[in-house]
């Protein structure tokens, strides 16, 4: 299935947005690769850095003729950039997004498509704590992952369309379905940047001399505290039901940790440490391995309990 479109329309040039449209373009997926954005000067600069062919602040000019639109705006704007672009699709258009929680998404974007579009949807395990369009790259998706999750409801051909696509700008596709991606990103993306956050706040109560003595530890886990706390309120308040469980788990484990130093119980404190580390070390085995090894994770938390 061949990936190459006449015109591709990317609406929304932050981080993620440029960084598909200067794929996109780099790679000749497309002929005309036109970047959308609210904001005029951040159209024009899209251009200006060889990130795309064309640069308007008029969505329905933007999205007119273009046989894929990809949504790369917050997922809150998603609906309603949809919605106001939706007389503009030409017909049999496809769109696709880059947001990170898919089942609100699926539920909701196909019902504002005009007859013959079709929508598949798309996150791709791809970013920084950085944004703007600034930071865009046009190797961000090399070798990283997206997941696609179709419905029973996706056209078998936008499917692969959109899936050659993804895999032209370098990415690994793979698919799930809707609620368990967002079950599995709950855990190794929305969990991480929920903790990270937390910390940060945390340091508020620290003192100032400390900072002064900080290593690569404290970047390592702080990086990602440092993104927009604007998106990331959104990616979690959307996806607060599959989240609950993982911040339970990790409520407890912190439980547990202080339980275990406040006794001063040292076997029970290197028992959870080493239960971390076998769990992290299984997971890295799944994922080196695609899934084939197993999902050991739990196994080994639940043994070490």
């Amino acid at each position: 299935m061949s990936a190459r479109f006449e015109r591709i329309a990317v609406v929304g040039l932050g981080l993620l947005g440029g960084s598909v449209a200067g794929a996109a373009r780099a790679r000749g997926v497309a002929k005309r690769v036109v970047g959308v954005s609210r904001g005029r000067d951040t159209a024009a600069a899209a251009v200006s850095a060889g990130l795309a062919d064309e640069g308007t602040s008029d969505l329905a000019a933007g999205v007119a003729g273009a046989e894929l639109v990809v949504l790369c705006t917050p997922i809150f704007a998603m609906a309603d950039t949809l919605r106001r672009a939706s007389g503009q699709l030409a017909e049999g258009a496809l769109v696709t997004d880059v947001g990170s929680v898919k089942g609100a998404l699926v539920e909701t974007l196909p019902g504002l498509l005009p007859p013959g579009a079709h929508y598949v949807g798309a996150h791709p395990m791809a970013g920084s704590h950085e944004t703007g369009l600034r930071h865009a790259s046009k190797g961000l998706f090399e070798g990283a992952v997206c997941v696609l999750t179709p419905t029973a409801a996706t056209a078998p051909a936008a499917l692969a369309r959109v899936r050659a696509f993804w895999a032209a700008l370098g990415a690994r596709v793979v698919e799930r379905d809707p609620a368990a991606h967002d079950a599995e990103v709950a855990w190794v993306s929305h969990l991480p940047h929920a903790l990270a956050f937390a910390y940060a706040a945390s340091l508020a109560a620290a003192p100032r001399e400390a900072f002064a003595l900080r290593g690569s530890g404290f970047r390592d886990f702080t990086r990602i505290g440092a993104s927009d706390p604007e998106l990331w309120a959104d990616i979690l308040a959307t996806n607060e039901k599959a989240l609950a469980g993982p911040l339970a788990a990790a409520a407890r484990s912190l439980a547990r940790l202080a339980d275990a130093l406040a006794a001063g119980d040292l076997e029970s404190v290197h028992r959870l440490l080493a239960a971390g580390r076998e769990a992290l070390a299984a997971a890295n085995a799944d994922a080196r391995s695609g899934g084939r090894a197993g999902n050991h994770v739990a196994h080994v938390a639940a043994a070490k309990e």
